[in-house]
């Protein structure tokens, strides 16, 4: 495949671009573009054209999820952590996009904390050579994709508000309590309630297998993530027997900005344990544990643990006390099966969903991927 480089096929704007500090912006309707999208609106403009922002500093580079360059169109202000590209004769400007959104920067980025595609780098940046009737048929592809995602991805936020709402139709609000159920303390309904710790030598101490080590950054609202899972030896872990995990545990992270993300711990990963920042919560017989979790991250419940976690002197945690404490409603063990036994109806419309959300496909610096 023939190649070209960016400097070739493109004009680069990046002299017109100009800063303006946040005290120096006159509001207005014109979007002020950064490295990654609309960073505010001004009173004035500097650009007019349909254009590529490829991230100069502060991007996205590596991720898999978010891209580095984004298709502006019209009036707009942009500052001088994007580079502007504006599409030569014979380039589709949609196809430029997409040729570099998730394009392969690896050794063409520099900086130790805040990384940066100098614009020399980004001239020798490489895309596909092929006809504007190549060009219009890969675009055209590819917005078919992203129409069919956004698509699956609204059915299935729609899924997820429905069980929210059944949740209010059965339980009501869980903090007011308004519908009078029976209420207890966590503490009271759980046989064990306990977080544990990092290893000694923090990440340098991972393993790329063994026990599970658990951490904050796997517990997200109502699912586990399974990126980045650490893994302990079993020395390490026997030090952490205190907080061994066992099937149908509720996680709840306790420190950090992910304070008061709560999911179920799913069987695969076991034997596992937690560090500092997770605490397990093990159910006794009169609440499953499938509806703790769903009551832990009901809206109404969410703000509750955040009020909580912001209480403190200095960052947001949750004690185990606190956890303890905290009131929890107990309608008749039949009623929360049937609410779960709903739950799982919804979640096998959401997986089909899921399944046939198609991949997607960009250009990573190799070749089109288009599923």
């Amino acid at each position: 495949m023939e190649m070209m480089y960016v400097e070739d096929c493109c004009e680069i704007l990046d002299s017109q671009r100009i800063p303006i500090t946040a005290s120096e912006r006159e509001e207005g309707e014109y979007p002020y573009y950064g490295a990654n999208g609309i960073q505010d609106h001004v009173a004035n403009y500097i650009f007019d054209d349909e254009l590529v922002l490829l991230a100069e500093d502060g991007g996205n580079f590596g991720s898999k999820e978010k891209p580095i360059a984004y298709r502006v169109s019209g009036k707009c202000w942009v500052n001088n952590h994007a580079h502007v590209l504006k599409p030569k004769a014979g380039l589709d400007v949609d196809y430029l996009c997409y040729s570099l959104m998730f394009y392969k920067v690896d050794g063409m980025v520099n900086g130790a904390t805040r990384q940066k595609l100098t614009q020399a780098a980004m001239r020798k940046m490489q895309i596909p050579a092929r006809s504007m009737d190549e060009q219009k048929y890969i675009v055209n592809a590819l917005n078919r994709i992203i129409m069919i995602k956004e698509h699956r991805q609204r059915e299935i936020q729609l899924l997820d508000d429905l069980i929210k709402a059944r949740f209010v139709e059965l339980f009501g609000n869980p903090v007011l309590n308004d519908k009078g159920w029976e209420q207890k303390t966590l503490g009271e309904i759980t046989t064990k309630i306990g977080s544990g710790a990092t290893p000694k030598g923090g990440k340098e101490a991972y393993h790329e297998e063994g026990i599970t080590l658990i951490r904050s950054m796997n517990v997200h609202n109502g699912q586990f993530e399974y990126k980045d899972l650490a893994h302990i030896s079993d020395e390490q872990a026997a030090k952490l027997d205190n907080v061994t995990i066992e099937e149908s545990d509720v996680l709840l992270n306790i420190t950090g900005a992910s304070v008061a993300r709560s999911c179920v711990v799913p069987s695969e990963i076991l034997p596992a344990r937690v560090n500092q920042h997770v605490c397990i919560i093990r159910c006794n017989e009169c609440i499953i544990p499938e509806f703790l979790n769903k009551l832990l991250i009901d809206d109404n419940y969410q703000d509750l643990l955040w009020n909580i976690a912001g209480s403190g002197a200095t960052r947001e945690a949750i004690t185990k006390q606190q956890v303890e404490n905290l009131q929890i409603i107990l309608p008749p063990i039949e009623l929360q099966k049937g609410f779960m036994d709903f739950c799982k109806q919804v979640d096998k419309s959401k997986f089909i969903n899921i399944n046939i959300i198609p991949e997607g496909g960009f250009y990573n610096g190799d070749k089109f991927y288009i599923s």
